[in-house]
């Protein structure tokens, strides 16, 4: 067992993560509804978006990237570094600046090299450094209220950043789509919620499959990030590792990998993210891939997204992934909410000029 501020004794999750899991779908919705009437930027023409962003104010720009790009007429690049590329000092580019507490250090690293970036700029964050730094330059400030972790605001990372693109006119307008995903993840809850019991909770039983053993999420499309996200929940929530995995890519190296160490193959558990509004040939592969694992003796896991939308689709996978690492969690008897590796890290960091 795990020590101090992780180990679960009487309340198993006191910070209550289930209730911001269970409240995922209506952040989505306030995210667009607030971004949609938010301050827009002096902006011209854009050539390319950059998103500066770590951890769990990256992913939304990774799932926003994956998802827009069959809609957007300029390409949505993520930064997860200090300072910024050559190409983020060109006029025709906007910087978007992505910060859940408005401390992450390295976002404010980059925020201090783009002063001297001709490109429009945008802040989004609840507050702290980068609120203060973006009103000063007059910087249009996209602001949320979310007391939790940055993980379990990946509704408004997302949802903001789909509604900034929309009010750009760079996307059409997608008030149908996002309340389809608030619904077909609503539509979940029944099944995957903590009132269901493990005979019938299909997030309960993957989080048992996956207990004591090493999780490989594989996704394609649009369900790459979700895969990524899979993996950074199973680390922040379990204290677990696990890795995630893209395709078609993988097909073309990671399926060789199923012979050593002959004693860590048996541990792993692959598992495929699909959808139906995949390209076609990539849920072939899916298939045809867990079928290789199968084949070469490896344990095995498929879950299938819902919804008629393809961000219904990649919405409910995240949701299915983040059920599941809840549980696991538990299993392991682990606090899901606490990361005291990663704060004593940054007060390290924070110690040294």
């Amino acid at each position: 067992m795990v020590s101090g501020v992780l180990e679960v004794k009487d309340n198993p999750d006191p910070q209550d993560m289930i209730g911001y899991i269970t409240d995922l779908p209506d952040q989505l919705a306030r995210a667009w509804k607030l971004g949609e009437d938010n301050k827009l930027p002096d902006i011209g023409r854009v050539s390319r978006i950059v998103i500066v962003g770590l951890g769990g104010s990256a992913i939304g720009a990774d799932l926003l990237s994956s998802y827009v790009e069959p809609l957007c007429r300029a390409p949505v690049v993520l930064r997860r570094n200090y300072g910024l590329p050559a190409y983020a000092f060109d006029p025709e580019t906007l910087l978007v600046f992505s910060s859940k507490s408005g401390n992450t250090e390295e976002v404010l690293d980059a925020f201090k090299h783009a002063q001297e970036a001709p490109a429009a700029k945008v802040a989004l964050t609840t507050g702290g450094k980068l609120a203060g730094l973006a009103e000063e330059a007059g910087i249009p400030l996209w602001q949320f209220d979310h007391p939790g972790e940055p993980r379990t605001a990946v509704g408004y990372s997302f949802g903001l950043l789909l509604s900034l693109l929309h009010r750009l006119d760079m996307i059409p307008d997608h008030a149908d789509e996002v309340q389809a995903a608030v619904e077909a993840m609503k539509n979940l809850q029944h099944d995957l919620g903590p009132q269901q019991p493990l005979e019938e909770n299909p997030a309960r039983q993957l989080a048992d499959k996956l207990h004591d053993r090493w999780p490989v999420i594989l996704g394609a499309d649009f369900l790459a990030p979700v895969a990524r996200r899979w993996r950074s929940q199973v680390a922040e929530l379990v204290k677990a590792m696990a890795q995630f995995e893209e395709l078609p890519e993988a097909d073309h190296n990671m399926l060789e990998a199923v012979h050593f160490p002959e004693e860590l193959r048996h541990a792993a558990v692959m598992v495929f993210l699909g959808a139906e509004l995949m390209h076609p040939r990539n849920q072939l592969r899916t298939r045809f891939c867990r079928e290789s694992f199968d084949e070469a003796g490896l344990l095995t896991a498929a879950v299938e997204a819902s919804g008629s939308s393809r961000l219904a689709q990649q919405w409910t996978s995240l949701y299915f992934g983040d059920y599941t690492a809840y549980y696991l969690a538990l299993q392991y008897g682990i606090n899901p909410t606490p990361v005291p590796r990663m704060q004593a890290l940054k007060g390290k960091l924070g110690s040294v000029s």
